[in-house]
């Protein structure tokens, strides 16, 4: 895996690292994760950059190929976007052509009659602000000052449940459908992901992770982990040891991107220009 470092002053300088492993039960890994870093400070200002994690279901070999087609076409189109786009209406985009590609996948000949799905959480950063978007129930975490929010909400059965006042947040994680998905890319011919707008501040860390890992880890040893003084990759190996050491279940996936400073920007007639320093 790898750590990533862009550094200028007064710009948008993130670290990055990842981390998958196949836990102790599974023999295959249908997680997926991809990013796009932006190779020079005029990139960094007309796309930004995008981190993105799925995880397949449908076991054998599917959950594997709509998780990394989801994640390719997400990293390839964000790569190709038109310099300024705005990213709360771009990213909601890219998902769905994440899905239509996943759910043409079931035509090829060699998955014809099967089905095919992955969840996905994609997070872009640019300027002061992440943009946030996602699909099922692979999640983002925003740690701030030692404690950890989940950003998204799961787009299962039992958060539907919950939200209607069926059951109590304790009787989540201990429902047999807990992982029944309501929301997934590639069944159907359209999906329509949740998107949410951030503003960062220095020393914000955001997490994308797969259920093998918040399954596993309370929101307080999350932060824990995520809020000590090591490059962002260790971070991202701590936490995937931990989720694996206390059950290995599942597969388990987590990017970490840590904020050391931002560019902070106005806007005007929805185009960003910058402040005075």
């Amino acid at each position: 895996m790898r750590e990533m470092l862009y550094a200028a002053a007064h710009m948008l300088d993130v670290q990055f690292g990842q981390a998958s492993d196949f836990g102790k039960v599974r023999k295959n890994n249908e997680d997926a994760m991809g990013s796009f870093i932006p190779s020079t400070r005029q990139q960094g200002r007309s796309h930004g950059f995008l981190f993105v994690v799925a995880d397949g279901v449908g076991g054998m070999d599917l959950g594997e190929v709509a998780s990394a087609t989801a994640v390719s076409v997400m990293t390839e189109q964000f790569a190709q976007a038109q310099s300024g786009a705005m990213l709360i209406s771009l990213l909601p985009r890219l998902i769905q052509s994440a899905n239509t590609a996943v759910h043409n996948r079931r035509l090829e000949p060699a998955y014809r009659g099967k089905n095919m799905a992955t969840t996905l959480v994609a997070c872009a950063l640019r300027y002061d602000q992440a943009v946030v978007s996602h699909v099922g129930d692979s999640r983002c975490y925003l740690v701030r000052n030692g404690v950890a929010r989940q950003v998204t909400q799961d787009h299962t059965l039992v958060n539907e449940q919950f939200k209607m006042g069926l059951i109590s947040a304790g009787d989540i994680s201990s429902s047999d459908s807990r992982h029944a998905l309501i929301r997934s890319v590639g069944p159907e011919m359209f999906v329509s992901p949740d998107t949410t707008a951030l503003s960062l501040q220095p020393g914000d860390v955001l997490i994308l992770c797969t259920d093998g890992l918040h399954d596993e880890m309370s929101e307080s040893e999350i932060a824990s982990i995520a809020s000590q003084k090591k490059d962002a990759n260790q971070i991202a190996h701590d936490l995937v040891a931990r989720a694996v050491e206390i059950d290995g279940g599942d597969n388990t996936t987590a990017q970490v991107i840590r904020v050391r400073s931002v560019e902070q920007v106005g806007m005007y007639r929805g185009r960003p220009y910058r402040l005075p320093i």
